[in-house]
């Protein structure tokens, strides 16, 4: 079974031993035309003496001798001559017959008259050509299905160039060739995701772009004729910070979905430090699951944590009417970091908890103006990926009204 699974899964093993096969066979047929085509040149060999007894019809004994048969050609006379025991020579002569049955072979005596084929110079050669065309019409159909396969994925590659990114390839077999195709499909459905995700991105960018310029440009025709209040250029700020906060957002996800080198896990970052400044700024509150805290600093990104950090509190802090709480602590045994990030807001819906990771969406009933443009946990969740951990929602533990987000990061 080994054996076969081998030959099964290396595409060039089965050329080789197609081709090696079908050399062999060739050279067998050869050999054996060459074999019929030498008998049919070698002249016949003399057989040994024989001993021989003439009698009479009465039974008297008349001659006795060594007989030894003369070597002709086909379809001559035989002849044998005979040294009788007193020294007298004789010559016993045959005529051919006419009349022989069949070979019990079924192949023709060698009288001369043999077939075309086995006739040297050119029988040979006719029959090494016969042999070597049923060897390639038989070894032919076995390559041409090893083949068919590198065909059909040079065709769906070439489709896929040409801007048809839905094509996919038969996975059939396990051999290099079904590998390949493997890679190539998930190449495929990758590249695919990421290109309609940048089309997603585009038009949801354009259409969240409108909203603050379209407020800044009312807020301008207000200064330009002179009925700008104090609070109308507080709003024309507070829409340049939040289309700042749009584009800057936009380019992350942009650099975060493309994978070009954005995420580097190189530094050492501390994390109860990092989030006691994220907590202090948006006046949260910073729990550890035990009082002695540590957990060795966490291999990562420093300014990407932060920035995860950041959108998980501000996230909770926008929709919470009570206090926000960040709960440190290192789980299954040391081996992963979690941060727990819980409010006292509205809460999530079951069937909503993963909606709310996809770029651009909001729960039914959120205002635009609430503060959020859609990609905070998208990002979160973009981070976490490109720090092989996980982000999640779900419901209190104590059983309040609220959210809490899960971030789980691998230790070391």
């Amino acid at each position: 079974m080994g054996l076969l699974r081998l030959f099964a899964q290396r595409l060039y093993l089965r050329i080789w031993l197609a081709v090696v096969g079908g050399m062999a066979v060739l050279t067998l047929l050869v050999g054996w035309a060459w074999r019929m085509a030498a008998e049919e040149n070698t002249p016949p060999v003399s057989p040994p003496a024989r001993q021989v007894l003439l009698r009479s019809a009465d039974g008297q004994r008349v001659l006795a001798g060594q007989a030894q048969r003369q070597a002709g050609a086909p379809g001559q006379a035989l002849e044998w001559h005979i040294q009788a025991d007193d020294g007298q020579r004789y010559v016993l002569e045959m005529a051919p017959r006419s009349d022989r049955p069949p070979s019990p072979h079924g192949a023709p005596y060698r009288d001369g008259k043999s077939a075309f084929w086995l006739r040297p110079p050119w029988g040979f050669l006719w029959m090494l050509g016969l042999v070597s065309m049923a060897v390639i019409i038989g070894v032919f159909p076995l390559i041409r299905r090893l083949m068919q396969r590198l065909e059909t994925l040079q065709r769906g590659v070439q489709r896929f160039g040409e801007g048809d990114l839905s094509v996919r390839v038969a996975e059939t077999g396990q051999d290099e060739v079904a590998d390949l195709a493997r890679q190539f499909n998930a190449a495929a459905a990758r590249i695919q995701t990421l290109v309609q995700s940048h089309k997603s991105l585009l038009a949801n960018a354009s259409h969240e772009l409108r909203s603050p310029l379209a407020r800044i440009r009312m807020g301008l025709e207000l200064l330009h004729n002179g009925a700008a209040t104090p609070a109308h250029r507080a709003e024309i700020e507070r829409n340049i910070t939040e289309l700042d906060q749009l584009i800057d957002e936009i380019l992350l996800a942009s650099r975060l979905d493309a994978g070009a080198g954005a995420i580097s896990t190189d530094e050492a970052v501390d994390v109860l430090g990092l989030a006691a400044e994220e907590c202090a700024r948006v006046d949260a509150e910073l729990l550890l699951a035990n009082d002695e805290w540590s957990a060795p600093p966490l291999q990562g990104n420093a300014k990407l944590l932060r920035r995860a950090l950041r959108n998980l509190l501000e996230n909770a802090r926008r929709y919470s009417s009570g206090p926000v709480t960040l709960q440190l602590a290192l789980t299954d045994a040391g081996r992963w970091l979690e941060l727990q990030v819980c409010d006292q807001g509205p809460g999530v819906p079951p069937e909503q908890r993963e909606r709310i990771f996809e770029p651009f969406y909001r729960l039914p009933g959120a205002s635009e103006r609430s503060g959020g443009v859609g990609l905070g946990l998208a990002l979160v969740r973009s981070i976490a990926e490109g720090h092989r951990g996980t982000v999640h929602c779900q419901g209190r533990a104590d059983g309040r009204s609220g959210a809490c987000f899960v971030l789980r990061l691998p230790q070391g």
